[in-house]
């Protein structure tokens, strides 16, 4: 396959999809589940009396209802209810009100976190494989996302994800995993370059993280999301701090990127830190200006774990750059040929 080529409709599922319109920006809110009442920062789902379906936390629900017309689609990340094998039943109640929130026929993505790309063990996929295609059937996915990382080890889940190895064996591992994952969903899969946050994870191996992506997207062919604050650890572990932090990004796969994502960062003590805050930097603004106009296959922006108060409203800090961030992504759809 050429340096160049779009991915082929096998790991597309449509040869139309590589031509997809522009949805522009959207919006990724995690899940995690609490008791009634709910907790926390006021995001995810709540558990309820109502024979256990379950259902959106009210502040959220506020947010979704102030800041939803701001959005092209939208998607949560998935979060084990339970230790318990995911079925449909125990989550679409609270997956269709979260649904019910978001404007009428708002285009759906669903960001899994089971399907362990990155592992160098032997993992069985099609129990998460088969979750999210029997709730594809029911929501119509636009894409299936998840980091190219290792998310558990022996059955054990860690508390972040790491990079996978970045040495020969598991690159050749990794392409295999991912190739599996796309073959086995039936809406398209989007592989995201992991994070390298320095303190949240580690790296073994020395191969050039940007290299070793943009391999395994073409071995694997399949479509890539490209995180702006991932990419940008990656530039601070290697010292690209600055003016340098654009170098090697023509590297990347771009050709094959669909969606970025970008959710609050840090730079503390001179280390990047990914704190899904709300906050974005200014370093990501620039970057993903440049992304923008070096992606001829990228359909959405994805504004991650927005951070608010208990009216919706954004939390100060985090109104800037965001609205810096909404003002891009407009007038980036907004040259979309007819």
């Amino acid at each position: 396959m050429s340096a160049m080529a779009a991915p082929s409709p096998t790991a597309a599922h449509s040869a139309d999809d590589g031509a997809a319109r522009r949805l522009g920006l959207g919006v990724l809110v995690d899940m995690p589940w609490s008791g009634q009442g709910g907790g926390g920062r006021g995001i995810g789902f709540v558990d309820t009396d109502d024979g256990g379906g379950g259902d959106i936390h009210p502040r959220l629900r506020t947010f979704l209802q102030r800041h939803g017309g701001d959005f092209g689609y939208a998607a949560h990340s998935f979060q084990p209810r339970s230790r318990a094998l995911p079925r449909p039943a125990d989550y679409v109640r609270a997956y269709d009100r979260f649904g019910q929130a978001l404007p009428a026929g708002l285009p759906r993505a669903f960001h899994h976190t089971e399907l362990n790309m990155g592992t160098p063990e032997r993992y069985d996929r099609g129990p998460a494989a088969e979750f999210a295609n029997e709730l594809h059937a029911r929501y119509q996915f636009t894409w299936v996302v998840e980091d190219l990382g290792i998310w558990s080890l022996r059955g054990c889940p860690l508390p972040y994800p790491l990079p996978p190895l970045l040495t020969g064996p598991g690159l050749e591992i990794a392409t295999r995993n991912a190739a599996e994952a796309a073959r086995l969903l039936t809406p398209p899969l989007h592989v995201e370059f992991p994070g390298f946050t320095e303190g949240g994870s580690f790296v073994l191996g020395g191969l050039d993280a940007f290299a070793y992506f943009a391999r395994l997207a073409e071995d694997a062919d399949v479509w890539v999301t490209l995180d702006v604050g991932h990419l940008l650890s990656y530039q601070w572990l290697r010292g690209r701090t600055g003016p340098y932090m654009f170098d090697g990004i023509d590297g990347l796969p771009l050709h094959r990127c669909r969606e970025l994502h970008l959710s609050g960062c840090q730079i503390v003590g001179g280390k990047f830190r990914d704190l899904h805050h709300g906050v974005l930097l200014d370093e990501q603004i620039d970057l993903t200006a440049h992304l923008l106009t070096r992606c001829p296959n990228l359909v959405g922006v994805t504004y991650e774990d927005p951070v608010f108060r208990a009216d919706g409203r954004l939390v100060e800090k985090s109104r800037r750059n965001y609205d810096r961030l909404r003002a891009l992504v407009a007038e980036w759809r907004s040259e979309e040929s007819p």
